[in-house]
């Protein structure tokens, strides 16, 4: 008989190594998805830079929440990943990791990051409350909703208005608050920024579309149907015309324009890359859409910069 030779050390090692792939730390593009568009506001909202602490707690805080959400949409989705071959093999999916460990995991990431809100203002941290509901219900929306993308956009978009709270906000614990804190053109960079999620989220639900007809997902790739590639172009454009619009509102000017033109030739690309429906290159697409966000934050702080 071989004798195990496994040690604590190494045993930890493997652990350590699952729970950091449940969180796709090596995956960062999903972070990046949720950073950009949040840092943007953030320097919309401050009028240039907003300082080391808050830039130091949306950082920090959007991986953070990333990583918990994947906790959650795995623990989910388990019953379902089984049935996919890219995720069959995720730590949960393939019971290297407890649904309690992942959910025990993604707790304790979710309080690490409410301990950064609680370093902000009351405002704030009464929108994170609602951020954090909206979070929690995304991984069940897809078994009734025949666009949850669109509950997802919500929830990855809902940095912005934090953003500008965090910046704006008073000393007062009241919805009237949260509301003087937030302006109107938070809210609409927030409902612009949820097109930009239908666009990559069904580029990447155009990965899996065989197995999720299969399984019985509702996902915006099969609701679009063959109108699915017109439908992202459509989202992207939708999300551009309204940022650029309300940047301009703002009081952005030519290098935030440049920054939507870089953007826009990126959604060109994109087309390229999905209009054959091949999986290789949706999932490209998806991936690569955090140089799209990048764009933009670029295009933002460099005008604010350079007045």
């Amino acid at each position: 008989m071989n004798a195990d030779t496994s040690t604590p050390s190494s045993a930890a090692r493997r652990k350590l190594s699952l729970y950091l792939n449940l969180i796709r730390w090596d995956r960062p593009a999903g972070s990046y998805l949720l950073l950009w568009p949040t840092l943007a506001a953030l320097w919309m909202a401050a009028d240039g830079w907003p300082g080391w602490h808050l830039l130091g707690v949306f950082v920090l805080g959007t991986f953070l929440m990333r990583s918990a959400g994947c906790c959650v949409n795995d623990v989910a989705d388990r019953e379902f990943d089984r049935h996919v071959k890219r995720t069959a093999q995720r730590p949960i999916t393939s019971g290297a990791v407890s649904v309690r460990e992942a959910l025990l995991l993604g707790a304790v990431l979710a309080l690490v990051a409410f301990g950064l809100v609680l370093t902000t203002n009351p405002p704030t941290i009464l929108l994170s409350f609602a951020a954090l509901a909206v979070a929690m219900v995304y991984p069940y929306a897809k078994r009734f909703v025949s666009m949850p993308q669109a509950v997802l956009g919500v929830a990855f978009s809902f940095g912005i208005p934090m953003a500008f709270s965090a910046a704006l906000g008073s000393d007062e614990w009241s919805l009237a608050a949260v509301a003087a804190a937030v302006p109107k053109s938070a809210w609409a960079l927030l409902l612009a920024n949820l097109f930009w999620v239908l666009a990559y989220d069904t580029e990447y639900a155009m990965v899996d579309r065989d197995d999720d007809i299969r399984i019985g997902i509702k996902t915006s790739a099969l609701t679009l149907g063959r109108f699915d590639v017109l439908g992202v172009m459509g989202f992207y454009l939708v999300f551009l015309a309204a940022w650029t619009s309300i940047g301009l509102h703002l009081g952005l000017g030519r290098v935030f324009l440049a920054g939507m033109l870089v953007a826009l030739a990126q959604v060109g690309w994109h087309f390229q890359l999905i209009r054959h429906r091949s999986r290789e290159g949706c999932f490209k697409a998806f991936r690569e859409n955090h140089w799209l966000g990048f764009a933009i934050f670029a295009g933002t702080v460099l005008d604010l910069a350079l007045r």
